[in-house]
């Protein structure tokens, strides 16, 4: 029996394995969808239309912007970011629950118009393992990843915005933790009430 899903903001600082964690949460799972994003930027080598984001020139954007078409939207290094409203809503519609992969001010723009959407942070173990994380990808220089690590630190300062806090020290554990969060509210009293209507009907009649 269908029923609503439920919105879903995954936020991290850069290193603390977000992407890897959703991957590997929404991998052969039917009732997941990941949302992807619109964007203006150029699309990188490697990239495809519809599959990383959905790729806009910046009057294509700014007209969807224009009918209040984004759920969430933001401008980051001079390009834009936004959400779909009625995509979301349409998986949502057809009891699929949705992840957006967002940052902290995304997710803070989401509950403020979806206060029923829940907000998860994802942290690393450890201060020192986040910059062994960002060193080890080897494609910054140190001035880079001295960046990176201060825009970490301001990201993390706002993880007690989330209703959920995942620690990703071991990766097994932290995405049994994602997956918990998952199943736990699909077993919520109002989407049961719903999903179990008949057989509720049936044990009360």
């Amino acid at each position: 029996m269908s029923t609503i899903g439920t919105l879903y903001t995954v936020s991290a600082p850069s290193g603390a394995g977000k992407t890897s964690l959703v991957e590997a949460l929404t991998q052969g799972s039917e009732h997941v969808q990941v949302s992807i994003s619109h964007t203006t930027r150029p699309m990188r080598p490697g990239e495809q239309d519809g599959v990383n984001y959905h790729f806009l020139t910046h009057a294509a954007f700014a007209e969807m912007l224009k009918r209040n078409a984004f759920l969430e939207h933001a401008t980051v290094f001079g390009n834009s970011y936004g959400t779909s409203a009625q995509w979301v809503e349409s998986q949502l519609q057809q009891g699929l629950d949705v992840i957006l992969e967002i940052d902290w001010q995304g997710a803070a723009q989401i509950k403020r118009l979806r206060p029923d959407a829940v907000a998860i942070f994802i942290l690393p173990p450890s201060r020192a393992e986040l910059q062994q994380r960002l060193q080890k990808r080897g494609q910054d220089d140190a001035s880079v990843i001295e960046r990176r690590m201060a825009e970490a630190v301001d990201e993390i300062s706002h993880f007690d915005h989330a209703d959920f806090v995942v620690i990703n020290d071991q990766f097994d554990r932290a995405l049994q933790e994602l997956r918990c969060i998952l199943e736990c509210h699909r077993l919520r009293v109002g989407v049961q009430a719903h999903r179990w209507k008949s057989l509720l009907q049936d044990l009360l009649s």
